[in-house]
């Protein structure tokens, strides 16, 4: 298993354990952002996610000099299961173990990536329209709100937010098989 080190990019995903939903209503969806902003944004930048119901998608850079930051993962994973697990009254792993990850190495993957994750909705047929789905980055890169996002270095990628609109709306990442790998419905 590949150790998390300090100013790569990865991408990190997982899915329930057996395929189950980790996410059953909105709620788990935004308690599992809370968790990701106070474990991991002290020790990794954001760049794209996407929550579907049994599975997630993050692309993430170590920041530098961040310590241990596989554990910290594992905390922050740790900490949505015990709440879950209390909440809907179960006990046991919720995720498959132990979460995957990717280090990411040239800019041309990156961006793939970014796109892939945001197409994610759609080509799991979970939305017909990935730019409408809640629960992805997608929508954080055209809002003037405060994110936790790295908004103006994912759209400095792919030049403006115009290029970075023409290339996901080409949708040629759905049926890539590059990323068959990935596939965790």
């Amino acid at each position: 298993m590949e150790v998390l080190n300090n100013n790569n990019f990865y991408h990190i995903y997982n899915r329930g354990n057996n395929k189950q939903n980790i996410f059953l209503e909105p709620d788990n969806y935004f308690y599992f952002l809370t968790l990701l902003k106070k474990h991991i944004l002290p020790i990794a930048k954001i760049y794209s996610y996407c929550l579907l119901k049994n599975h997630f998608h993050l692309l993430i850079q170590i920041k530098e000099n961040s310590e241990n930051p596989s554990q910290k993962f594992s905390n922050f994973f740790n900490a949505y299961t015990k709440a879950f697990n209390k909440k809907y009254d179960r006990v046991g792993s919720l995720f498959q173990r132990p979460f995957r990850r990717i280090r990411i190495d040239n800019e041309d993957y990156l961006k793939s990536l970014i796109v892939y994750i945001h197409l994610n909705p759609e080509s799991h047929n979970i939305s017909e329209d990935f730019k409408k789905y809640s629960y992805s980055s997608y929508q954080t890169m055209f809002s003037s709100k405060v994110t936790n996002v790295e908004r103006i270095e994912v759209v400095k990628l792919f030049n403006d937010i115009e290029n970075f609109k023409f290339v996901h709306n080409q949708k040629k990442f759905i049926n890539d098989e590059r990323f068959n790998e990935l596939a965790l419905e």
